[in-house]
């Protein structure tokens, strides 16, 4: 890679979408996405034109609130920006990974019961066929799912760790840590590396990725627009 070149993990959606995930993708012009019911992830270019915008806006539809992670730049007048939070991307340097006898792999027919867990600890979007990025990896007491973690953003050489929540009434057990260390093992077996995103003000959070090896690599923002309800006319 030459100085200066773009890193795949500068625009991560664009290259699992255009890699490993290409068979997930929706295309239009050069705006990506995934299936809505997958991900809210999508795909701009890196330096979006007005025609990569308006490509954004007939594959998401008026009104519709799209995910901007990891842009940077201006938005086009009359979309709204809806929400915005500073946030960090950690790679993997130095993890000391492990399977987990008690982790167990999660399918379709787990979905209705981990969407209850993701509901009551909130780590962020995991939509019905979220699943299917990659391998989750929970922990059951008396049956009942309390705790998981699993994969989800895929560019070449890279997997996002993703999803990681616990119960609350078995948090400080370190199943969190147990799992975040599984899954990167498994992602290490297949010769790829982890990394992870978080936000900027979840310090704990933070602290307790560094202490297991990962290292900040760049911040980043993720945020949402709404696409306008009518778009200017097109200027041919």
């Amino acid at each position: 890679m030459t100085a200066g070149a773009p890193h795949v993990l500068d625009n991560p959606a664009l290259a699992s979408l255009t890699g490993p995930h290409a068979h997930f993708a929706e295309k239009r012009g050069r705006v990506l996405r995934y299936p809505v019911d997958v991900s809210p992830w999508l795909a701009m270019p890196d330096a979006p034109d007005a025609g990569d915008w308006a490509d954004l806006a007939a594959l998401a539809g008026p009104g519709t609130e799209v995910p901007l992670t990891a842009y940077a730049g201006q938005v086009p007048e009359a979309w709204e920006i809806t929400f915005h939070v500073e946030g960090v991307q950690l790679v993997d340097d130095g993890l000391t990974t492990a399977p987990d006898p008690e982790a167990v792999r999660l399918g379709p027919a787990d979905v209705p019961e981990i969407l209850d867990l993701i509901e009551r600890t909130r780590p962020g979007p995991f939509l019905p066929r979220t699943i299917e990025m990659g391998t989750y990896l929970g922990i059951r007491r008396e049956g009942a799912l309390v705790a998981m973690a699993g994969e989800r953003l895929h560019p070449p050489g890279w997997t996002e760790i993703s999803a990681v929540c616990t119960d609350a009434a078995v948090r400080g057990q370190g199943l969190a840590t147990r799992l975040i260390l599984a899954v990167a093992h498994g992602i290490r077996e297949r010769g790829e590396t982890p990394f992870l995103h978080t936000g900027a003000k979840n310090t704990g959070a933070i602290r307790l990725y560094e202490s297991l090896g990962f290292r900040l690599r760049r911040t980043t923002a993720f945020l949402a627009a709404r696409v306008p309800e009518r778009l200017p006319e097109a200027v041919s």
